[in-house]
């Protein structure tokens, strides 16, 4: 069992970026549009801004307020399909027998993004990149808790997907569209202002299918309903529940 204050938090998705705009979709969610439409991350500088992919923006953009300009805080990046438009070019490329781009390759690793955020803020700590199931997010969560653990005083956690190229449609089914959920996350003492949750795990014994809908999102639904949510996944079944 896991207990968190989450000290704050943003989220984006096409169309979907500011808190009015995130508790009227909460309120009655639906299927959004994706068109391309990325934020334009106009805090990075223009030379270091050209590299971020749509994704790495997504995450720039949602990670930013989480934490302050001289603050050092462990990072956690999750991804379940992480840089696939990008992948799909290469690959792409290389049916056309053209030359692969170095950087293109480099950048697109899993742990690019989190590096990337790194140098773009002066962060000298740790950071962790996962990829992992439909509950991704919450093995996030298990990771900034054990950041916590030992010692730091804040994590934040980004989770983040782009629709991926319509090449995978039928092998790719749940990134309805494109979005990113970032979090700071601190201990559950009192010592931070702001919701308290706890996470807990234990086995599928029911054989509940599997929630509808990414993770990350039916978890900003409940910070503004406040109530308890269940994901179940194979297995795995994970219970959020607010804490008085």
């Amino acid at each position: 069992m896991i207990e968190l204050t989450i000290e704050r938090w943003r989220a984006w998705a096409p169309g979907v970026d500011d808190p009015s705009d995130w508790a009227a979709w909460s309120a009655s969610p639906r299927p959004l549009d994706d068109d391309g439409e990325q934020p334009s991350c106009d805090f990075v500088a223009p030379m270091q801004r050209r590299r971020l992919s749509r994704l790495a923006r997504i995450v720039m953009h949602t990670a930013w307020p989480m934490c302050a300009d001289d603050e050092q805080l462990p990072f956690v990046f999750a991804s379940r399909h992480g840089e696939t438009t990008r992948t799909f070019a290469m690959l792409d490329e290389i049916g056309r027998e053209a030359p692969l781009s170095p950087t293109q390759f480099g950048l697109s690793v899993h742990n690019a993004i989190a590096g990337q955020w790194s140098i773009l803020r002066g962060q000298r700590g740790e950071s962790v990149a996962i990829a992992g199931e439909a509950d991704t997010f919450e093995h996030a969560i298990v990771e900034a808790a054990a950041l916590l653990g030992d010692g730091a005083p804040a994590v934040v956690v980004v989770i983040a997907e782009e629709r991926p190229a319509s090449a995978y449609d039928g092998w790719i089914d749940d990134v309805p569209f494109s979005y990113a959920v970032a979090l700071r996350v601190s201990h559950a003492d009192g010592s931070a202002e702001g919701p308290r949750w706890r996470l807990s795990l234990r086995g599928n014994t029911e054989g509940e299918p599997s929630a509808e809908g990414p993770h990350a999102l039916r978890f900003v639904r409940a910070l503004h309903d406040g109530a308890p949510l269940d994901h179940p996944w194979k297995t795995r079944r994970w219970t959020w529940q607010p804490v008085p």
